[in-house]
């Protein structure tokens, strides 16, 4: 297959000083130029620290306070408080979002240190440690778990146990069901459109022990976007169109526009066909990539859409080319169930966030790019 090329207190107590134990007294008190105790200065809650540390890896109040599975106003709240325990600012909010201050930043790896200090003393007390994190994907034509191993290379340390779901649905069945810490692929509507919501937009939780609430009303899973990828058009070379450099969206509309499954099972094909006029669509039974390609080498009025970094296999029968005014995107997101989050999470949210740095897995230009309405919400957030 022949490609033509590609389109993240103080402890003083005030008394006199002593100068050695009388008969029967303790040990004599500590000098101020002794070390510390460990026992003294200000307590931090870790409640308020872990707001903190979900607000600066977001960048977003809105999208930690659904990820802690509260509310907004109290995420807002344990923030302030912790503002106020450390007398300094630690998040300013501007265009780039809510972003940590100068003490933010150096506040950021101890506190990280801090919470994973409190889950090792309950898991030292519990002899339960956290298990792995289990990742189940789905869309599996367009090779989910080539982003997930990417995510784990990352994230050195992080113990995944990966698996398969079908679809979605059933993804999001296994999540809120407990059997399984995260899905990643594809977020789509659910058949009953109330399971899964935007981490910006979710209503919250009711608080609970600990501050972790049970999920209210549609925030029973979250979803965070983490990869926008190019969208390219594969098609027989003896398609009229193969010769092209790039073709547009438009330039496909009286093609025929091949699905590996049925046309129900894929959102994003229907999407892209509604917006672009393209009336012509054929599904079927998913048999796998190699059947599914061998179909479309042999039908020179058809199309489809692969992601563009899918490792296809060399087809001689068969052509890429990448998309351009507009580009489609197909977009990527992790989903967890909302206030249920494997203390790995984080983790694994920090390896994405320089994957999207380092790769530019977000990057994307409203003006150039193409999105399906339903995605949008979860890009502008970026």
């Amino acid at each position: 297959m022949s490609r033509t090329g590609s389109a993240s207190g103080a402890g003083g107590a005030g008394g006199g000083s002593r100068t050695g134990p009388g008969p029967g007294a303790g040990p004599a008190s500590r000098s101020a130029s002794e070390p510390a105790s460990g026992l003294e200065g200000p307590d931090l809650d870790p409640a308020q620290v872990r707001a903190f540390l979900a607000v600066a890896g977001e960048r977003h109040f809105g999208r930690a306070a659904a990820r802690l599975g509260i509310t907004q106003q109290a995420l807002s709240k344990r923030v302030a408080r912790l503002e106020e325990v450390l007398g300094t600012a630690l998040l300013e909010r501007g265009v780039r979002g809510a972003v940590p201050t100068a003490a933010g930043d150096r506040l950021l790896e101890p506190a990280r240190r801090l919470l994973d200090a409190g889950r090792a003393a309950v898991d030292a007390v519990r002899a339960t440690p956290a298990g792995p994190l289990r990742i189940d994907v789905w869309g599996h034509l367009y090779a989910p778990l080539r982003s997930v191993a990417a995510m784990i290379d990352a994230a050195p340390g992080l113990r995944v146990e990966s698996g398969a779901g079908r679809d979605y649905p059933s993804v999001a069945e296994a999540l809120l069901r407990g059997d399984i810490d995260v899905g990643f692929g594809r977020v789509h509507a659910l058949p009953d459109g109330a399971a899964t919501v935007d981490a910006a937009d979710a209503p919250g939780a009711a608080e609970g022990p600990g501050g972790i609430g049970a999920p209210r009303g549609d925030a029973a899973l979250v979803r965070r976007l983490v990869r926008l990828e190019p969208v390219d058009a594969v098609l027989s070379a003896r398609h009229p169109l193969a010769a092209a450099d790039t073709l547009r969206p438009a330039d496909l509309r009286h093609h025929v526009l091949r699905y590996p499954a049925e046309t129900t099972r894929l959102d994003f094909l229907t999407r892209f066909a509604d917006r672009f006029g393209i009336a012509a669509r054929q599904g079927g039974p998913n048999l796998g990539l190699d059947t599914f390609l061998a179909q479309l080498r042999d039908a020179p009025d058809q199309f489809t859409l692969f992601p563009a970094d899918v490792p296809l296999p060399d087809d001689a029968g068969l052509r890429v080319v990448p998309l351009v005014e507009p580009t489609p995107l197909y977009a990527w997101s992790l989903v967890w169930p909302a206030g249920r989050e494997h203390p790995a999470v984080a983790e694994l949210l920090r390896a994405c966030a320089g994957l999207a740095a380092r790769r530019r897995w977000l990057d994307h230009d409203p003006t150039r790019d193409w999105l399906p309405d339903t995605d949008r919400p979860d890009a502008a957030g970026v």
